[in-house]
């Protein structure tokens, strides 16, 4: 094999380690060559465990050699938002409070990709307490933007995209409550699958809003997110909020064209005051898709606003709910910005939360109808590309909130229902930075939305393009 194998994609890695063409070792040194040149610029990993991923490529390669094959992500080294238990190792959910907490268990959706073969080459930054969209972090440094470090990664699974971004990891584990999955991916260029609630476990995932948080992967292809979801997706004992429905062939989606298929473009909201260069992604990337033989209809949404407010209602109530006993015990070590976030969550009223969540079933009953006939709808990830790390940085500023809900506009109400959504890379800026869109399906039409998003794969190459060192 030539070239640099961190920047081969998850899928095609896992195969040519399979196949012997590399080592385990190769693989995994290839990453800790990269992290070593990026981590300095990107501050993307919380650990990096170089010597302990060595031994797991070795032993990994070892296995192989004897014909024994854990699965089908054997010997793929793989680092993961810093807030999924792993028995042994530090878990910090990027906050002070849970600096030096080490978990007993393992979350079952990293369990059941080491289960696959999966080697860790340690863990990744994260906002604080998964509760933030930009990237900022005030114990750890904010995490950069590999195609400029000047620039916001999006969060909450800022190191993800980060990591991702710049090939230091074929994949990574994020979150999603408010677009912690999609934001990143959006900002920073990769593939990042925001799954249906309960379609794969949280349990051993920190929460934040119980009824909100969802896991999914951040990649370079959906192809390669197919794969994990795979992996990780079905019923848990440990999170009785999984659906116990039989896991799809994701795989198999990904070879579909999209002839026949209807994809909805909405007439409001995702598509007024969007920045000029996100509007013009936004119409190339519809154009590709008529191009590659779907039909674009107009679809006329419930109001969006409603659901972004009332997806507010739910997750500050939620997260302060989980928070209480640490915020009256420890308040000085919250950063500024989430601290006020959680107080703020404490003032909703019960009726008020408990309005929120008796609309929400109405409220996806509204939004299928609406879509009734298309298989997907597409639209901007959020109205803008990445912003400066100085211009968003507002701390518990009276405009703090203002910020963070014009970022996330556009990814709430697709938590508030509990939508699948699979952000894609679709386009640049004049500047070089990433502008990602976003197709959005009905309950547990993962396979659908993999379909449309590796045939737009297949017709283009902004997936393809890698960050280089300044």
């Amino acid at each position: 094999m030539s070239g640099e194998p961190a920047l081969m994609s998850l899928v095609a890695v896992a195969k040519v380690i399979g196949a012997r063409k590399i080592s385990s070792r190769e693989a995994t040194q290839s990453c800790l060559d990269r992290i070593a040149q990026w981590q300095p610029r990107v501050n993307a990993f919380m650990a990096i465990e170089a010597d302990a991923a060595l031994a797991a490529a070795d032993a990994a390669d070892a296995a192989l050699a004897k014909g024994n094959i854990a699965g089908v992500l054997h010997g793929v080294p793989l680092a993961h938002k810093d807030m999924y238990y792993d028995a042994g190792k530090v878990v910090t959910c990027g906050s002070k409070i849970r600096r030096d907490f080490v978990p007993t268990t393992t979350s079952t959706a990293l369990q059941r990709l080491k289960d696959a073969g999966s080697v860790r080459l340690g863990s990744l930054q994260m906002v604080e307490f998964a509760y933030g969209p930009t990237g900022h972090n005030p114990h750890y440094g904010a995490v950069r933007n590999p195609w400029n470090v000047d620039y916001i990664t999006g969060g909450s699974s800022s190191g993800s995209g980060s990591a991702v971004g710049a090939r230091l990891t074929f994949a990574a584990l994020g979150s999603d409550t408010g677009g912690s999955i999609r934001m990143p991916a959006h900002f920073c260029g990769v593939s990042g699958f925001k799954t249906t609630v309960g379609l794969i476990s949280r349990a051993g995932a920190m929460p934040l809003s119980q009824s909100l948080d969802t896991v999914g992967p951040l990649a370079q292809t959906v192809e390669d997110c197919a794969l994990l979801v795979g992996l990780m997706a079905g019923a848990d004992p440990l999170d009785p909020t999984t659906s116990s429905r039989p896991v799809p062939n994701y795989m198999a989606a990904t070879t579909g064209s999209m002839k026949g298929l209807k994809i909805g473009v909405p007439t409001a909201f995702y598509v007024d005051d969007l920045d000029s260069e996100v509007a013009r992604v936004l119409d190339e990337t519809i154009a590709t898709l008529r191009q590659e033989g779907a039909e674009i209809v107009k679809v006329e949404l419930p109001d969006q606003r409603q659901l972004t407010a009332a997806c507010q209602i739910v997750l500050a109530t939620e997260a302060a709910a989980f928070h209480k006993r640490w915020m009256i015990e420890r308040p000085q070590d919250y950063g500024a910005q989430v601290l006020m976030r959680l107080q703020n969550g404490l003032a909703i009223p019960a009726v008020t939360y408990l309005e929120a969540m008796r609309w929400r079933g109405p409220a996806l009953a509204a939004y299928v109808a609406a879509v009734e006939g298309t298989d997907a709808v597409i639209a901007p990830v959020a109205p803008m590309p990445a912003v400066t790390i100085a211009e968003s940085d507002v701390g518990n500023s009276l405009d703090a909130e203002a910020v963070i809900q014009r970022i996330t506009k556009f990814t709430r109400p697709i938590n508030y229902l509990g939508l699948p959504s699979l952000s894609i890379p679709t386009g640049f800026t004049g500047k070089g930075l990433p502008v990602g869109m976003q197709l959005i399906g009905r309950p547990f039409d993962e396979a659908g939305l993999v379909r449309i998003g590796a045939a737009f794969q297949r017709a283009t190459d902004h997936h393809q393009k890698v960050p280089k060192l300044a």
